[in-house]
């Protein structure tokens, strides 16, 4: 069923790219039409999503809860294991044992793999993550919903056959429109997608993912309502001088956010090392999380009534909203770590209410009369402690901003958020996000693999045929240099040819403005105190010097000698170098799995290239008679590596990967060049 369902829409979607290709209408409506479709299906799955939630909730905490009513007070503490039961079974067997990586994995489809997710195994994981929040254990939905949207997006584009870049747009605007359904807020969403999704702002993505976003809102809030995801009166900013207290407060957050993340580092990897089943793992992390619910059901879930509770001014003791933020965070790291499926987003918003709420009361007894409501606290607290954990500022700031639509309480809100994310990359270099993609062997940064960018050294990247200036010319002919080269900058050598400093345009149009420039020459305006990098560095560290100062290149100098200079590296270089270094790292995971294939079937793994004239050419696998134990498996062309089945024939320029006992390699060369077995050298002995 699910086969006839998935063909009928490869044929739906083969059929209507080939009539866009016909048709051939413009690039950006195309793209406009798409992120509609894109928001107006996230915004709808993701309702549905929530609600499923709300449903297996009341499974387990109404059928369930009835049915186990003779255990007593004792009778939750079975209902996170019981749904961990099935989530469990839901990885092993529709899943095959992929669990995923959430939003992380997001990120790594988008940097590394051009945006594409497998969508079917995508919304298995969701619909897994249900019973793990609906039963009880303690995540959040949110990413989630992110994965819903990037599912949908990135399905979308690979149903197009739509190119990596486009790809990976429609990812963004499915992580938007996850993000504003989710919160009812569609600005957060945008900002969520282009910080963290993307890790770039670009112009080309900001409008498709803003129309996404406000889609996917829209549709939420016709379904659901126009309310906000929390009700939260009004709250009002006292005085400049509490900013005082909003700076304890952002600190203490940055320090609650990196405990958090160090939790979740290691739950991950104890329950990694472990060498229980992956089912007795989940089992006994929802045991565990429902022994913590029997004296503080507030973790249960989500946790928003809770957080409802503290930003409505519900009045929770100081010590219980003290005693969530360290009980949340373990059971947080927990669920997750023992192999529940859910979100690391909501858990921040708890610990920040929490702690923001406890920090409000107290400084409300220090200081009565004389600082905003405890509430107004826990919202900037939530702000804080978000930024902390996902390092993305500005989605941190919009998200309570959007909740509460009041512009009184920003002040402390972006004060406490920019302090707790400086402080909090000081004390942990890693977000939450980049956490998990380091334990998989990546480091990203705006949005590419700076750990695979070691591999290539600025000597491989950089132009060595650099156009210079000399530092007497004119600027009347400097100018003129600009206009017929179209560059921006020159790197100025002196009399001895050694690197002098740069000018750029900039530059030229300041001297212009401050007065005549026919008497002044190159040296007069250039800067001479300027960032270099060396051709034995990696290039992920000239990137981040070329973000310093916002530049374009960079000369590239002698180590022994800064005054040689051996070319420039441009931003355009540094992008073709890490398009070698993902290819070199595809190359390299291809070779292990093929040396672990030949090592567990005791057979050797060889390459065969197919030449023009060879046997093989132009025949059908099926028709090629092979050793014994011989199998042909794939057959890289044209940069991309096809599965090998009876009816595909090969051609010329193949490379073809087989599988074959040691002592038959030659004879399966022999019968894919010429047909006929190799012979064999005559020893004078009778055959």
């Amino acid at each position: 069923m699910v086969a006839s369902v998935q063909a009928s829409l490869r044929r739906f979607s083969w059929k209507l790219a080939r009539t866009l290709d016909t048709i051939q209408p413009p690039e950006q409506l195309i793209l406009t039409f798409l992120a509609i479709l894109v928001g107006l299906t996230t915004g709808v799955v993701a309702v549905l999503f929530h609600r499923l939630i709300e449903g297996v909730h009341k499974l387990f905490f109404g059928g369930a809860h009835q049915f186990l009513s003779f255990l007593g007070a004792f009778q939750v503490l079975l209902l996170p294991a019981l749904g961990g039961l099935l989530v469990a079974l839901i990885v092993r067997y529709p899943l095959r044992g992929r669990r995923g990586h959430g939003v992380a994995g997001v990120m790594e489809s988008v940097a590394l793999s051009g945006g594409r997710v497998r969508p079917l195994r995508s919304l298995l994981r969701v619909f897994a993550s249900a019973f793990t929040l609906g039963s009880g254990g303690s995540a959040g939905p949110e990413d989630p919903s992110v994965q819903i949207g990037a599912a949908i997006g990135s399905g979308t584009g690979q149903a197009l056959h739509l190119s990596d870049e486009r790809v990976r747009t429609l990812v963004a605007c499915g992580a938007a429109a996850g993000i504003a359904s989710a919160f009812n807020a569609p600005i957060s969403g945008v900002f969520f997608a282009l910080e963290i999704v993307l890790g770039q702002f670009t112009t080309a993505a900001f409008g498709v993912v803003v129309l996404s976003a406000v889609v996917s809102a829209a549709v939420t809030q016709a379904m659901v309502g126009r309310q906000p995801a929390f009700q939260i009166p009004s709250y009002s900013f006292v005085g400049f001088w509490e900013l005082g207290l909003y700076s304890v407060l952002g600190i203490l957050a940055a320090v609650v956010a990196v405990v958090y993340m160090q939790a979740l580092e290691q739950a991950r990897n104890r329950f990694t090392l472990s060498s229980w089943s992956p089912m007795a793992k989940t089992v006994f992390g929802g045991l565990i999380v429902g022994g913590i619910g029997v004296a503080f059901p507030q973790i249960f879930g989500v946790g928003y009534e809770a957080v409802g509770t503290v930003l409505s001014d519900g009045g929770m003791a100081v010590k219980l909203l003290l005693a969530l933020v360290v009980i949340k965070i373990v059971a947080t790291a927990i669920t997750l770590g023992s192999g529940g499926i859910g979100g690391v987003f909501a858990p921040s918003l708890f610990l920040g209410a929490m702690l923001g709420g406890a920090f409000g009361q107290i400084v409300n007894q220090l200081f009565p009369g004389y600082v905003a409501a405890p509430p107004a606290y826990a919202l900037v607290g939530m702000a804080a402690v978000l930024a902390g954990a996902i390092r993305a500022p500005i989605t941190a700031i919009m998200i309570p901003f959007e909740m509460t639509q009041d512009y009184r309480v920003i002040l402390p809100l972006m004060f406490a958020t920019v302090i707790s994310t400086f402080l909090s990359e000081f004390l942990h270099r890693e977000s939450v996000y980049s956490l998990e993609l380091l334990s998989r062997g990546v480091r990203l940064e705006r949005g590419q693999d700076i750990d695979v960018m070691k591999g290539v050294s600025v000597w491989e990247a950089m132009t060595r045929d650099v156009d210079t200036v000399p530092t007497d010319l004119s600027l009347t002919d400097l100018e003129l240099v600009f206009v017929r080269s179209h560059h921006h900058g020159f790197p100025v050598l002196n009399e001895k040819e050694e690197l002098y400093g740069v000018v750029t345009i900039q530059d030229l149009e300041r001297a212009k403005q401050r007065g005549p420039i026919d008497d002044l020459v190159v040296r007069d305006i250039a800067t001479t105190d300027i960032l270099v990098t060396y051709p034995d560095e990696p290039v992920w560290q000239a990137l981040r010097r070329l973000g310093t100062r916002d530049v374009g290149r960079l000369p590239v100098v002698d180590r022994a000698n800064p005054k040689c200079l051996l070319g420039a590296v441009r931003r355009y270089d540094i992008i073709h170098a890490y398009q070698r270094a993902i290819i070199r790292r595809i190359e390299k995971q291809e070779q292990t799995e093929k040396l672990r294939l030949g090592k567990l079937t005791g057979t050797r793994v060889v390459e065969i290239d197919i030449e023009s004239g060879d046997y093989a050419v132009g025949r059908p696998v099926c028709e090629l008679t092979l050793p014994e134990s011989g199998l042909l498996i794939t057959t890289h062309r044209h940069g991309k590596s096809i599965m090998l089945h009876g009816n595909i024939c090969l051609q010329a320029g193949d490379r073809v990967t087989a599988v074959i006992a040691h002592d038959k390699a030659d004879e399966l060369i022999a019968m894919l060049k010429s047909g006929r077995l190799p012979s064999k050298p005559d020893t004078g002995e009778p055959q």
